[in-house]
């Protein structure tokens, strides 16, 4: 089968498209035949050699996918051959096919494309993972989210209204504002002048936001702790800007301000009950219609390069996906 592989780190122009043996099945697992794999900012991470935990060499990249079940093992009971899933993976969607546990896929939504059921089992069950077990984002309060026409950041945008939120939007350009416009948000903010903290105050009396959802990282974090409000809830998401912000702690003091992690790679493995819970809230919330799972742009698996470079580089809008 082709499979994307990683044999050192470094940038994409590094990794190469090869013919390898396809996976052997194991016991409680199944093999999906994959039609589309979605692409997030830890895949560039990894092959970079920068994220929290590397596989051995050589590795595919790609930590999300969607396909149709091949095989199934005999133990397994909960899937059939032709049953079309999606799933998390941490790494090795970039390829053909793929061995996983039975029980980490779900059911794709007839309603849903390959490409699009590819792209939310990260984003999604991020965002919704922030909000409402780290945030506990209650209606009526304010979400500002960072970043907010990427994957997660647009995710955040449309959970924050679904879940009753007034939510402001900010991002680094006016194209990437009016795709989350699109997506719900009751205000924008172009924080590409680098303000963030007088736009934020301006729009909230003064306040601050009571929830702020920050994948970004770099200097703005900073701006993030000062248009905080009293009691408020700074969610750690990620570092997309580069650089990881130092916490000024003073700032926690004075306003009794909370600043939170959000690891969901360890959330849905600690508490998978709580996990499965989440997605079927969100995939009740798509049947509603109040969640879109954007897919901002289509690559073919020869184009690999150009769909990593384009997270890289910070050019993405909505989800990024490799159709296989």
């Amino acid at each position: 089968m082709k499979a994307v592989l990683c044999e050192s780190f470094g940038p994409a122009e590094n990794l190469t498209l090869a013919d390898i043996e396809a996976p052997q099945l194991l016991p409680g697992h199944v093999i999906v035949e994959i039609r589309a794999c979605a692409l997030n900012f830890p895949d560039v991470l990894m092959i970079e050699g920068k994220y929290q935990s590397l596989p051995p060499f050589p590795f595919t990249p790609g930590g999300e996918f969607s396909g149709v079940v091949s095989e199934v093992a005999d133990d397994v009971q909960s899937w059939q051959v032709g049953d079309e899933v999606f799933g998390a993976c941490g790494h090795g969607a970039m390829a053909e096919h793929i061995c996983v546990p039975a029980k980490s896929l779900r059911a794709k939504p007839q309603s849903m494309g390959f490409a699009q059921a590819s792209g939310i089992s990260t984003t999604y069950g991020t965002s919704y993972y922030a909000l409402k077990q780290r945030a506990n984002l209650q209606a009526g309060e304010t979400l500002l989210v960072l970043g907010a026409a990427g994957g997660v950041g647009l995710a955040a945008v449309e959970l924050g209204k679904a879940m009753g939120a007034r939510v402001i939007a900010a991002a680094s350009s006016a194209e990437k504002l009016k795709i989350a416009q699109q997506a719900g948000a009751d205000e924008l903010i172009d924080y590409s002048d680098g303000e963030l903290k007088e736009k934020v105050k301006a729009l909230t009396e003064g306040r601050g936001a009571d929830v702020i959802y920050d994948p970004v990282g770099g200097p703005m974090f900073d701006q993030c702790m000062r248009c905080i409000n009293w009691g408020g809830r700074v969610l750690i998401v990620g570092f997309v800007g580069g650089d990881i912000p130092k916490v000024p702690t003073n700032l926690i003091l004075l306003k009794s301000c909370q600043v939170v992690g959000v690891f969901y790679g360890a959330f849905s493995g600690r508490f998978p009950a709580e996990n499965q819970q989440n997605f079927v809230e969100i995939i009740d919330m798509f049947n509603s219609g109040n969640l879109k799972a954007l897919v901002g742009g289509e690559y073919a698996l020869d184009d690999y390069v150009d769909a990593l470079n384009c997270l890289s580089q910070r050019r993405a809008v909505g989800k990024i996906v490799v159709n296989i």
